[in-house]
């Protein structure tokens, strides 16, 4: 197969659409799963990461798997937790206040569910938010990070489930908001992070944050063999977004 193709194929939509609605579907699909060492409760409807290697690999880019890397401290928000691995994990490792904000309805009951499972309630919150809309007015957060939906779909396109906008986002129209807004919301000194991967389209990327004035500066990467069978070798990338200096 050629590398033309393979590229084709990995950035495919409607690939990633599919993947979607078999993940909601499978008869394995479980009710609870281990990740990062941890058991968390899985809801019907919310994105299952033991179908995608996509949240371990964040958990590394952001070197929350390390324990022996060091506390953290400060505050974190997360944008579309899901099942809130990220966030609760950010708490365990130290983050004194933590939110987790989701687009969907189920991933922030989900979310809430684990933090009460691990004991820190007190340092995540969960709530409804589409990207910042769900935030007080006056929060500010030392890191903001997303791991995104990077398969872009075409604009026109309309959701069919809230789960599909896990996997795709229509005409990069989450990813225009997040780069131009998020830096935003930073406590100064904060940072904001971006998973993405080679499944995106990296040039329109770049293209966005150019025209909302913002850098981008990969900080981390990792290759992963992705795919039912393994056939697929992803870049994920860590990205940090900043503005332009004056």
């Amino acid at each position: 197969m050629s590398q033309a193709v393979q590229v084709s194929q990995l950035q495919s939509y409607e690939r990633s659409l599919l993947r979607s609605r078999l993940s909601l579907t499978r008869s394995d699909r479980p009710r609870v799963f281990s990740l990062g060492g941890r058991e968390w409760d899985l809801f019907d409807e919310v994105f299952a990461p033991v179908y995608s290697p996509s949240t371990s690999v964040a958990l590394d880019l952001l070197g929350l798997n390390d324990l022996d890397a060091g506390r953290r401290s400060g505050s974190f928000l997360e944008i579309g937790c899901g099942t809130g691995v990220i966030a609760v994990t950010a708490a365990l490792a130290g983050c004194e206040r933590v939110v987790a904000a989701d687009i969907s309805p189920a991933a922030v009951e989900n979310a809430a569910v684990n933090a009460d499972r691990h004991g820190v309630t007190r340092q995540v919150r969960a709530v409804h938010s589409d990207l910042f809309s769900g935030l007080r007015e006056q929060e500010r957060f030392d890191t903001i990070f997303w791991s995104s939906n990077y398969v872009m779909g075409p604009a026109s396109y309309e959701y069919k489930t809230v789960h599909e906008r896990a996997y795709v986002d229509t005409g990069y129209q989450a990813h225009r908001r997040f780069v131009e807004q998020a830096v935003h919301w930073t406590a100064p000194g904060g940072r904001v992070l971006l998973h993405f991967s080679d499944r995106g389209d990296l040039p329109a990327l770049y293209d966005i944050a150019d025209a909302c004035g913002r850098e981008l500066v990969t900080v981390a990467g990792r290759r992963v063999r992705e795919g039912e069978y393994g056939e697929d070798m992803v870049e994920h990338m860590l990205i940090e977004i900043r503005p332009l200096a004056a």
